[in-house]
């Protein structure tokens, strides 16, 4: 059948022909192959799946698949922003202590980064959607289990639980990179930030409502919801064409791209799948991250998540306590200081800093293209730096100091969806769910520390405290200038390689 095909070549021959895969942003549109067949025909009779989805291009298939990973960022965020939440209600309701209350946020940390590299092996070696089925149930069960906590101790085991779960979470974006072509997968891997900035704001708002009448354990309840949701959606989800071609498992792959090729409306590549360099990898080695190809990405890309994530939730704790406007605990000694319940103006000034996390979505995809991502998250980060900077300046004024944690917010989220973008793009098939996943377990760590300045070195001297974000922001900015591979416009990569482009 490839013999009647009729093929014209402008500029180029036969001989000269690339793969998709490798190229497909460095050809020229005279370098393409005319083809009156409405079948797409690699010339060697086989093709990659980074060629295939490139081939496909994005459509419904990456709609529906859009709207899955976005659902599960959207449960996701809603646990995360009931933490700023449900400490001081804690505070008031049990009597519990400021490191009590730092104690409430990090124990949930703590589980994430116990689990998030062992979510990144388990999905690099028995697939994506195996992993996070697993875990979305894991996550709802535990997650309502917390509203029915009796006793600080219970809480703060249950929400360890909760936070062993979400560190699988992340693998929901390696899934999803992995089925978008290459010239809309940083718009769209960006664009997922929608979805936590909406799971943040309903929280916020599931909040206002909640917490006056019913009280937080309604509200953790409550948030439960899409949570339920996403487990219900899980069988639906496409397991990696990419994970199936690098486990050896061709006939499967195949399949899913039939099913990309009929959702889109696009006609199947003829010829035969193979591996990128036709090798198969080990997957899932930890310490294959260390290795002499990745050792300098693997220990910069960590120093980054470490910093975002310290910076992120540090802006969202920070929020809740400013606006809180506690007294200083008189003396040494534990705090145990009257409590003060967050009011209806506290959660609308809360809701307006989470707002600000659209902005800085679009700004991140209008620079992310245009310049890059070292240069998008280096920039990304001095801006930080300079709004924390000048944070204290007038701390009296509240709309100044919403205004300036809105500011701060917007710009952390841009950074944090672009080391998401650069994160699994840098890393092989192979390594990625693991690479993704070990990231995120060093941000957890990050996010473990950031309650004691927040929380509670905020108390003591707010110069301290934005001084340390704004020093922590000036070393990741230099560490993402140091990164030895720039991915804009690369394909990624199905096996380890030994040689890669900067």
């Amino acid at each position: 059948m490839i013999s009647t095909v009729t093929r014209n070549f402008k500029g180029s021959k036969a001989a000269d022909y690339e793969d998709l895969d490798a190229n497909y942003n460095s050809r020229n549109p005279q370098d393409i192959i005319e083809m009156q067949s409405p079948v797409p025909v690699v010339p060697d009779e086989s093709y990659t799946v980074g060629a295939a989805v490139n081939a496909f291009g994005f459509g419904k298939f990456q709609v529906k698949l859009s709207l899955f990973t976005g659902l599960c960022w959207m449960a996701d965020s809603m646990e995360m922003t009931i933490l700023s939440i449900l400490s001081p209600a804690l505070h008031c309701d049990w009597k519990i202590t400021q490191y009590q209350q730092a104690l409430t946020t990090t124990v949930v940390f703590l589980g994430m980064m116990i689990s998030s590299t062992f979510w990144g092996v388990l999905s690099d070696k028995y697939g994506r959607k195996q992993a996070l089925t697993l875990c979305s149930v894991l996550l709802f069960y535990f997650a309502l289990m917390s509203s029915f906590a009796p006793s600080f101790g219970w809480i703060l085991f249950l929400r360890g639980l909760v936070g062993f779960a979400i560190g699988c979470v992340p693998q929901s974006v390696t899934l999803y990179a992995e089925f978008l072509p290459t010239k809309q997968r940083a718009k769209c891997v960006v664009l997922l930030d929608c979805f936590w900035a909406l799971g943040a704001c309903f929280e916020v708002l599931l909040a206002l409502f909640v917490m006056p009448t019913l009280g937080w354990k309604w509200l953790l309840g409550l948030s439960t919801i899409p949570l339920f949701a996403f487990a219900c959606a899980c069988p639906w989800l496409p397991e990696s064409a990419r994970y199936h071609v690098a486990s050896g498992q061709t006939e499967q792959a195949e399949a899913t791209l039939q099913k990309i090729a009929r959702d889109n409306g696009k006609p199947m590549l003829v010829g035969r799948l193979v591996l990128e360099d036709g090798q198969m990898s080990i997957r899932g080695r930890v310490r294959d991250l260390l290795s002499t190809e990745y050792r300098k990405t693997s220990l910069l890309l960590w120093t980054i998540w470490i910093a975002t994530a310290f910076c992120y939730y540090g802006v969202v704790l920070m929020t809740t306590e400013l606006f809180e406007n506690k007294a200083p605990c008189p003396g040494p000694g534990p705090c145990v200081s009257e409590c003060k319940r967050l009011s209806s103006s506290d959660y609308m000034d809360l809701l307006w800093t989470t707002l600000a996390e659209f902005p800085g979505i679009f700004a991140t995809i209008f620079v992310i293209e245009r310049f890059g991502r070292k240069k998008t998250i280096a920039a990304q980060f001095l801006v930080y730096t300079v709004s924390m900077a000048i944070l204290h300046l007038s701390m009296d004024n509240r709309a100044y100091l919403t205004g300036m944690l809105f500011i701060s917010r917007g710009i952390v989220a841009g950074i944090f969806q672009a080391a998401y973008v650069y994160t699994p793009e840098v890393y092989p098939t192979p390594l990625r769910a693991v690479g993704v996943g070990t990231c995120s377990a060093m941000a957890r760590l990050g996010a473990m520390v950031t309650p004691y300045v927040a929380q509670v070195l905020l108390k003591t001297s707010t110069t301290w405290a934005v001084s340390i974000y704004a020093a922590t922001a000036v070393v990741a900015a230099m560490a993402a200038l140091c990164l030895p591979y720039e991915t804009k416009g690369a394909e990624m990569k199905e096996t380890m390689v030994r040689n890669q482009h900067k």
